[in-house]
């Protein structure tokens, strides 16, 4: 909305700069003008949001008749007469429904059907039936009703021309109904006007009628409708074109794409969208599954519709004049997203407008390339960065009270980032997956083709459709405000001659931590690079990679696919260390700890603990400190520390490690027994060492019971590599050799089993 205001002004008042406006205002004219019509529309007005109503009810048809005839003559005036015949399924048992009526547009005068008498007030319409109805019957209630002559945001009438718009919740300003997005209905329009109007509204054209000066209009939609989408555009002399798409299914069968627009408009821009919509229509088609309805079109209004586009069901409005490509291509997605599957609560929204924010990228990218695609995604990402209001994608509480039509329909929020975010999903997912999804979850008749969708609904279609659960994503990107501020270091370090390596630690600075795929390029001496995907999946996380070649630059998500973000990247000023090995003896009375340079564990140091067990109550322990080792060495040596230590030779004693992580937190690990007792009093899975390793490692554990243990190894895929052992085993420690001569570079991983104890550890083999 700021971006709008600012370029209205800038138009206004700076003659030069129109030139260099126009790649803004070709933005706008899709995502954002479209944000900046709703909000204007729907930011004031006569008829309020209110809370949800008591509803039992399934609404299936409305019938409108309605009597427009003297809204096109002199004066012009907002006033007509109507009937609606409301037929609806009955959930629960109930002898009266609650309808959405606004009491400053519409007056009832009486009912019928199986209606005996009404009350309508505070926009409220309650209807009396003549009898209690049970859950599953078919009822018919027939109102009576007229438009009073006022202005609302709903009813437009000016110089023979009337239109309605109606998101969110306006559709109550011309018509009682159950006015939120979850009950779609089917709809039958019947419109009287005179014989020089053209009347377009939803669905097919059945006929029309003309007697004497008068024709009849009558639309019917046998494809169910939220009542926001419901939509009437006519005026006195329309023009009116028809272009038709042949279907993919069947070129022989063809739908009508009607094109209403006004006298005095673009003929190159009109003629432009009438040939764009064709392989428009096709390329939608192909990525969401067929075009679902049996016509669409787009009418052009007037300048009380001042800005952008509405995506009325199969009759889209536009702005005066608005034949812009980008405009379009967002408005006709929505008629895959937001009108065959609409969003269930109005705290869904971003399923229409993120997804038609992002189909815009997609025709940006189907006719620009991938560039243009980038373009489109990152001028997104820009504006929710610089915007972000700091409230999540998701409100729980949107789903009872509509919010204002200026947060509801916030560009940063809920169309770039919502576009954005499925941007992240095509990263996450790969191209073959994310296409797969959408196309599963737009043809998917059982749950959402021609019905509602909720978040928590497509979320669980991308993890049943993708066989993965990807419900951290949707935690982290639509439950959760704002996005990942990183601030990450890096560094490289040459362990000996012949191998070189590159760590890096990816800490986010925000409260919520953001699980996200990484990428990283290298960058080496010779002008060569790789590109290394990893999952980042905790906070100030280490990476390190080794290398036969001299790395000399490093650069973090290169190709700026996770958009939401704030990033730096700064060398370190240490490199951190992996311990070797963790022991201690009687004969000397020593506790030995070795380390050298990291390549997986992420350590600055330890601190060994010392502690007498009591034979009679062995858990109760007193841990005494024994010393801390700094380990920010750089050394290519292995370095050592030795604390000597006088051991009682009648008492058992347990030293601990405590290990701090590169974050700086703390970790406690290695128990070692020395003196009376030497069975090991846990299970452990011990860091294989060497690590890196070529071709073979050697993996320490210990168990305390007699147990079975297995270990095993696995490669990067899962895929069982290695059985090192499989058998019963008295309580002690022990080492198995890991050879690897036969297997290629890479991470593997070992996983032990004993009792109910399991662990996996990593390792890297580096040929």
């Amino acid at each position: 909305m700021k971006k709008f205001y600012v370029v209205f002004f800038l138009i206004l008042f700076s003659s030069s700069f129109i030139s260099a406006q126009s790649v803004t205002l070709n933005k706008l004219s899709g995502t954002e003008s479209c944000s900046a019509q709703k909000q204007k529309m729907g930011g004031s007005g006569l008829y309020s949001i209110d809370s949800e109503l008591p509803h039992s009810f399934d609404v299936l048809n409305y019938a409108v008749n309605i009597d427009l005839y003297k809204c096109f003559l002199s004066p012009y005036p907002h006033a007509f007469s109507s009937a609606v015949d409301i037929k609806f399924k009955v959930d629960s048992t109930l002898n009266s429904i609650q309808l959405n009526a606004l009491s400053a547009s519409l007056a009832v005068d009486s009912v019928a059907l199986a209606a005996v008498s009404f009350n309508h007030s505070n926009d409220i319409l309650t209807v009396n039936l003549n009898r209690t109805y049970n859950a599953g019957e078919i009822v018919d209630v027939k109102i009576y009703y007229r438009h009073k002559d006022v202005k609302d945001n709903s009813f437009y009438v000016r110089t023979g021309f009337v239109f309605t718009d109606c998101e969110p919740e306006g559709a109550r300003g011309w018509l009682p109904c159950w006015d939120r997005p979850s009950d779609k209905a089917t709809l039958n329009l019947i419109a009287k006007v005179p014989s020089t109007v053209k009347l377009g509204s939803n669905g097919r054209l059945a006929d029309s009628t003309k007697i004497a000066d008068t024709i009849y209009y009558n639309w019917i939609s046998r494809d169910p409708i939220s009542t926001y989408l419901m939509v009437i555009s006519a005026k006195v002399n329309y023009n009116l074109d028809i272009v038709y798409w042949h279907k993919i299914s069947n070129p022989n069968d063809s739908i009508p794409i009607r094109f209403y627009w006004n006298t005095g408009e673009s003929a190159s821009g009109l003629a432009n969208i009438e040939t764009k919509i064709i392989p428009m229509m096709t390329y939608y088609s192909t990525l969401f599954g067929e075009h679902p309805f049996e016509k669409n079109g787009f009418s052009t209004l007037n300048s009380d519709f001042g800005w952008g586009g509405m995506e009325n069901q199969t009759l889209t409005s536009l702005c005066p004049n608005c034949w812009d490509e980008n405009l379009v291509s967002h408005e006709f997605a929505h008629q895959w997203f937001g009108d065959m599957i609409t969003c269930g609560t109005w705290a869904d929204i971003w399923l229409n407008e993120g997804f038609a924010t992002y189909c815009e990228a997609l025709w940006y990218e189907h006719t620009g390339g991938s560039s243009s695609y980038k373009n489109a995604i990152n001028a997104d990402a820009s504006y929710y960065l610089s915007a972000n209001p700091g409230w999540p994608i998701y409100n729980q509480s949107w789903t009872i009270v509509t919010p204002n039509t200026n947060t509801l329909f916030n560009t940063a929020i809920t169309y770039d980032k919502g576009g954005c975010v499925l941007h992240l999903l095509r990263y996450v997912l790969g191209d073959s997956a994310f296409f797969k999804v959408i196309k599963s979850y737009a043809t998917d008749t059982v749950n959402f083709k021609f019905k509602n969708s909720l978040t928590a609904d497509f979320a669980a279609k991308v993890s049943q459709a993708s066989g993965q659960d990807m419900q951290w994503f949707f935690d982290e990107w639509v439950y959760q405000a704002d996005h990942p501020v990183y601030q990450n270091t890096y560094y490289f370090f040459q362990p000996d001659a012949n191998t070189w390596q590159a760590g890096l630690t990816v800490n986010q600075t925000n409260s919520y931590f953001f699980k996200m795929p990484i990428e990283v390029r290298i960058t080496f001496k010779d002008a060569s690079d790789t590109l290394i995907r990893v999952m980042n999946d905790k906070n100030n996380q280490f990476f390190a990679f080794n290398f036969t070649k001299q790395p000399t630059a490093i650069a973090f998500d290169p190709n700026n696919n996770i958009v939401l973000k704030k990033a730096t990247l700064s060398l370190s000023s240490t490199v951190p260390v992996e311990l070797v090995s963790f022991s201690a003896a009687k004969e000397n009375n020593s506790v030995l700890l070795k380390w050298k340079t990291a390549t997986e564990v992420n350590n600055k140091g330890f601190e060994v603990q010392k502690s007498i067990i009591n034979y009679s109550s062995p858990k109760e322990r007193g841990w005494e400190n024994l010393g801390f080792v700094d380990g920010k060495g750089t050394s290519t040596n292995v370095n050592e520390y030795s604390f000597k230590d006088m051991v009682l030779q009648s008492i058992n004693y347990v030293y601990r490690l405590k290990q701090m992580d590169y974050d700086g937190s703390f970790k406690y690990s290695d128990e070692i027994s020395v003196g009376g007792a030497s069975t090991p009093e846990k299970y452990l899975l011990f860091q294989n060492y060497p690590n890196p390793f070529n071709p073979s490692t050697v993996i320490s554990y210990q168990v305390p019971l007699n147990s079975h243990v297995k270990l095993n190894v696995y490669d990067a895929l899962g895929k069982e590599v290695a059985v090192l052992v499989n058998q019963e085993m008295a309580a002690g420690r022990y080492e198995a050799q890991f050879n690897a001569s036969g297997l290629s570079s890479g991470i593997y991983f070992y996983k032990l089993q004993a009792g109910a104890y399991s662990d996996i550890k990593k390792a890297m083999l580096l040929k």
